[in-house]
């Protein structure tokens, strides 16, 4: 089974209007995916891009973030584990090569989970390997995604 994701991407220079002896050109542009909100993109601030915007590697590291969760939640639904809060505060590592090119070497997420049973907090932790084996955008990288997880009962 196959599935077709389509994006447009839309930019003009704008380097006349900034200053004209400029090398760089605006990094700022937009991306139509039919249906849904135009998202404003630039490059991260260290690469002379607007930092009030969303960037490609803020981007990649979010799909990154919330495709696992999304693989976790399935998974968790058939192990009969009801996740009550979920949350991360993902990190990756990007090196840039003298060229100017580069690469991520590393993702690490930390997701936090409470659950509604203390004798499933094992397994809730164990699941996160299997969740990371589903995730269509971890099987997508090309660098390590590791996981350093926190399972808790949620009380009230």
């Amino acid at each position: 089974m196959k599935h077709l994701f389509k994006a447009t991407l839309n930019w003009t220079s704008n380097k006349n209007q900034d200053d004209p002896s400029s090398r760089f050109y605006s990094k700022t542009h937009q991306i139509k995916i039919e249906g849904k909100a135009v998202l404003d993109v630039s490059a991260a601030k260290a690469f002379k891009g607007d930092p009030l915007l969303y960037n490609p590697e803020d981007l990649l590291l979010s799909s990154l973030v919330s495709c696992h969760m999304m693989s976790y939640l399935y998974i968790c639904s058939q192990n009969g584990i009801e996740v009550l809060e979920y949350s991360d505060n993902a990190e990756a590592t990007l090196e840039v090569n003298p060229d100017g090119s580069g690469r991520f070497v590393e993702a690490r997420l930390y997701p936090k989970v409470k659950i509604s049973k203390i004798d499933k907090i094992e397994l809730a932790l164990e699941l996160h390997k299997k969740a990371n084996q589903l995730c269509f955008i971890a099987n997508s990288c090309n660098f390590p995604v590791l996981h350093e997880a926190s399972c808790e009962v949620f009380t009230i």
